[in-house]
């Protein structure tokens, strides 16, 4: 183990890539290696990029990760992307419109099925970036599935959350009262070029307006118009993501307080996977446990009951 965790620290892709496979499959003889692996985290930047499907989201991180090897900094993608019916695997989808980078070694892509995970990322996004932050990647993007509203988990994972939208995305008072825009922390509205980006722009900025700024930590959302056809616009949205880190740099109150919301997310995944194992997964083929299942499956039992017997248990 001490040498596939010196090997992961030094940078090298293949076992660092080996190893989040292996976290995908729900392979539990990794659990040493993350632990080992965690406490040398801390310094990547993490941005979240999200937003429905269409916006242009690949096509966006494509721009950002010439702008960012541009800097020289290393780079890592995680792709999210739907589960294939027939596989199990991720649907590689717009990973295509990547495909310029695929040859530099500096740079680092994974596509990551979701697998029936809800929320817009996979179940081990968060190792995911555990492994890569620990191998020394200076930037993390997360590219969410884009699944709409709903996608929210990203800002349990990222510093910096990035929503991109396209003009004409739906009415004003939707988009307005959509759950996704209270988690970003830099707009991108994507396709500037099209009929309507200023007023979806400006539709944004009047929503801001109406936010509580008088806390001393708060952290008014830049918006930025893009287009990630010719990269118009990803200078401007490389400083908002920059601004978002100095923001936190000279916050400690709310850098801290986003560190404590990423570790409590972190703790609830961890205590559910645990408790999965221990009470589902070790005791599959024990008859008490077959029993248990069959009352649910019979209605003489409900599901909270039964989770309360085995806990205490």
């Amino acid at each position: 183990m001490e040498s596939d965790v010196q090997t992961i620290l030094a940078g090298e892709i293949r076992p660092a890539s080996r190893l989040i496979r292996r976290v995908e499959d729900g392979d539990l003889s990794v659990r040493p290696l993350l632990r080992a692996l965690y406490r040398h985290g801390g310094r990547a930047q993490i941005v979240g990029l999200t937003g429905s499907p269409g916006v242009g989201k690949s096509t966006l991180t494509d721009q950002l990760i010439a702008a960012w090897r541009a800097e020289g900094k290393r780079v890592a993608i995680l792709a999210v992307d739907p589960t294939s019916p027939f596989t199990g695997g991720a649907i590689l989808g717009d990973r295509i419109r990547m495909s310029r980078h695929f040859t530099d070694g500096n740079v680092f892509i994974r596509s990551m099925a979701t697998r029936g995970h809800l929320g817009g990322l996979a179940r081990a996004t968060g190792e995911a970036v555990q492994v890569l932050d620990a191998a020394g990647w200076e930037v993390i993007l997360i590219e969410t599935v884009g699944v709409g509203q709903a996608e929210v988990e990203i800002i349990h994972l990222a510093e910096t959350v990035v929503l991109a939208v396209a003009p004409g995305e739906g009415d004003d008072v939707q988009a307005a009262k959509a759950g996704i825009m209270e988690i970003a922390h830099v707009f991108a509205v994507n396709k500037a070029k099209r009929e309507g980006a200023e007023r979806t722009a400006q539709m944004i900025e009047e929503m801001l307006n109406f936010r509580d700024e008088s806390a001393a930590d708060y952290w008014r959302p830049p918006v930025v118009k893009t287009e990630a056809l010719d990269g118009r616009g990803i200078r401007k949205l490389i400083e908002a993501i920059d601004g978002r880190r100095r923001f936190l740099e000279t916050h400690p109150k709310a850098a801290a307080e986003a560190r404590r919301l990423r570790a409590r997310q972190m703790l609830t995944e961890t205590l559910k996977s645990l408790a999965a194992d221990r009470f589902i997964g070790a005791r599959e083929g024990d008859e008490a446990f077959r029993k248990i299942l069959d009352d649910i499956a019979g209605r003489r039992e409900d599901p909270y009951t039964a989770a309360e017997k085995l806990l205490s248990g």
